[in-house]
């Protein structure tokens, strides 16, 4: 009886350790996988005619909690039936997030970012065939400390339409592991951050993000109106 006992509770554990071992293992595939959540995104202004333009975000991504860096794989994608011509993708930081290159893009100048935001790039194409995708290495820090949002708007190539808007998005967790090499984001999640109940740490939710980003940041976070944030930024023609 008890070798028999003992044979069926080590060969529980066992049982038990493998499975979360496969656990683990699709989890850390997820994180190194494809970007594959268009989260938060939605249609703008119209496309051209079989235009449709998407874009992808990992559904998880890891801050290491030291340098405060990380490595997003932002991705568009043409689901039409036709070539889409010249575009841009944006890659916009918010808040705790901020975006410090994008391999093949452009920065932003600070005096035409949208409101509200702290760092942005400008990824040109000349073209996206009918079915094709291309995606861009994004380097960032995000502080721990604060809530963080990423955007990633498609363009025409031009600048005056906006066929798509994805976000912005947050990246974060409801369990913070400030004593872990590093802390796993989920995309869609507001930040708790790593030292809860402080008075003067940002807020999540909808009433922290209407203060800071004014009356540009809550129309670019009203639904059917996401398209008109980028646009109010651009300088006026000076008349005279």
């Amino acid at each position: 009886m008890s070798s028999r006992r003992t044979t069926t509770i080590t060969g529980s554990l066992v049982a038990a350790s493998f499975s979360a071992l496969l656990i683990f293992s699709g989890t850390a595939g997820a994180e190194a996988g494809e970007p594959g959540s268009d989260q938060g995104g939605k249609s703008v202004d119209q496309a051209p005619p079989g235009v449709e333009t998407t874009t992808r975000l990992p559904e998880r991504i890891s801050v290491d909690n030291d340098s405060e860096k990380t490595s997003i794989t932002a991705t568009v994608k043409n689901e039409g039936n036709k070539d889409s011509g010249k575009i841009n993708l944006l890659v916009v930081g918010f808040d705790g997030l901020t975006v410090k290159g994008v391999k093949g893009c452009a920065s932003i100048p600070v005096n035409s970012l949208p409101e509200g935001s702290n760092s942005g790039f400008r990824c040109a194409l000349d073209n996206l065939a009918a079915g094709a995708s291309k995606s861009y290495a994004v380097d960032a820090t995000y502080d721990l400390g604060k809530a963080g949002k990423i955007c990633l708007p498609v363009q025409s190539g031009d600048g005056s339409k906006t066929y798509w808007q994805q976000g912005p998005v947050p990246f974060g967790t409801t369990n913070p592991s400030p004593d872990a090499p590093a802390t796993p984001l989920l995309l869609g999640t507001d930040n708790q951050p790593v030292n809860p109940g402080a008075d003067e740490l940002p807020r999540t939710g909808p009433a922290r993000e209407l203060l800071p980003l004014g009356t540009t940041g809550a129309v670019l976070l009203a639904a059917g109106a996401a398209g008109l944030w980028w646009s109010s930024r651009r300088p006026r023609r000076q008349e005279g």
